[in-house]
């Protein structure tokens, strides 16, 4: 299992906006990269693709509606530079396109000044139907994710009001914000609430497991036998159509000494929750290495030996590592090979490849 910093910030949100419902014209996304300022009203939707066995949308687009133009803005933003101190580190720095929006390479995330993290960057995808955040799930509304790392020292080591003050008088963005929010004030919150909107857009829903889910595609005899491992083992915790049930669990996991990280405790204070860290989604897993939250693991087959053999068995352990005598997962080194052969196929290349989510 793989499991995503902590904000005691809390924004009031004093934007309120009008549904527009019968005269609303709903436009595609890929008209929002030829925005050019003027060409659409602020309060133009966003129109999402949501796949029907997918959850509802977990963000609240009644407070911050995404609109093509926000989604632009957003955009812009998430590969700016000036969000940092130096302006040489953006969202986008630590959260890579091709490697489904993660730190490749990088067992824990570093940014300014080539300074550390305690935690691997985990993959954006999806956020908009999940309720919780990162690795411990402190953080559980979109719209104030970013101001943690724009805030953090060893991230991007910026403030709001720097920021602010250095968009406010480029023309560009005078005209962004013009067409995103009907005035070209940039404020904290308007930062925020566009960075929520792109994020918000960012679904993969085109794995090769969905088109063989919708009777387009079939899966080879190693993928389908993985499959039936993968269900009999994994989907406890790594269940529905996001891969992952949100929750929070010891798996039996070394304490890394170095990191200081223990997980979900750093939030509760909760001896109950030692060792705890949020079940990810496997959703292009095939492409996130290195894994677990420091990234101690550099490929899929070593997560599975840690599960089938190195598991330590914690008092408040996951009971789902616990079973039939056996400390872990009891798997063989060919049903190893299929569940991997399985987990392939929820790779989104065209995801990992779309030009609306690119720089």
């Amino acid at each position: 299992m793989f499991t995503m910093i902590r904000s005691d910030f809390k924004i009031r949100s004093r934007y309120f906006y009008w549904l527009r419902i019968t005269l609303l014209i709903l436009v595609s996304q890929s008209c929002h990269d030829e925005f050019v300022g003027e060409t659409f009203d602020a309060d133009q939707l966003y129109q999402f693709n949501i796949p029907k066995d997918f959850p509802a949308l977990a963000v609240d687009t009644v407070i911050n509606p995404v609109t093509v133009n926000g989604v632009a803005l957003g955009k812009k933003l998430f590969y700016e530079g000036r969000l940092s101190r130096n302006n040489t580190i953006s969202c986008g720095f630590c959260h890579i396109q091709e490697f489904a929006f993660t730190h490749h390479g990088h067992s824990v995330s570093h940014g300014i000044d080539n300074r550390m993290g305690i935690r691997n960057a985990p993959p954006i995808q999806n956020m908009a139907f999940l309720r919780n955040y990162t690795w411990d799930g402190v953080s559980h509304h979109l719209d104030e994710r970013s101001l943690v790392p724009i805030t953090t020292d060893f991230e991007m080591d910026s403030s709001l009001p720097e920021v602010i003050a250095k968009l406010s008088s480029d023309t560009h963005y005078q005209k962004l914000f013009t067409a995103a929010f009907g005035d070209d004030k940039v404020t904290g919150e308007r930062i925020l609430k566009a960075l929520s909107q792109f994020m918000t857009t960012l679904i993969s829903a085109n794995s090769k497991f969905d088109r063989v889910s919708r009777g387009t595609a079939n899966f080879t005899e190693d993928e389908s036998n993985g499959y039936k491992v993968f269900q009999n083992n994994c989907t406890q915790c790594h269940s529905g159509a996001l891969f992952t049930d949100q929750s929070f669990r010891n798996t039996g996991m070394y304490y890394n000494a170095e990191l200081a990280d223990r997980g979900r405790y750093r939030v509760t204070m909760d001896p109950v929750d030692d060792m705890k860290f949020r079940v990810p989604s496997l959703r292009n897993v095939e492409y996130t290495a290195p894994y677990m939250h420091d990234g101690r693991f550099s490929s899929l087959e070593a997560v599975l030996n840690f599960y089938s053999d190195q598991v330590i068995n914690y008092p408040n352990l996951d009971p789902q590592l616990r079973k039939n005598g056996h400390i872990g997962i009891a798997l063989n080194g060919e049903e190893k090979r299929l569940v991997i052969s399985f987990l392939k196929t929820l790779s989104d290349p065209e995801f990992i490849t779309n030009p609306k989510f690119a720089e």
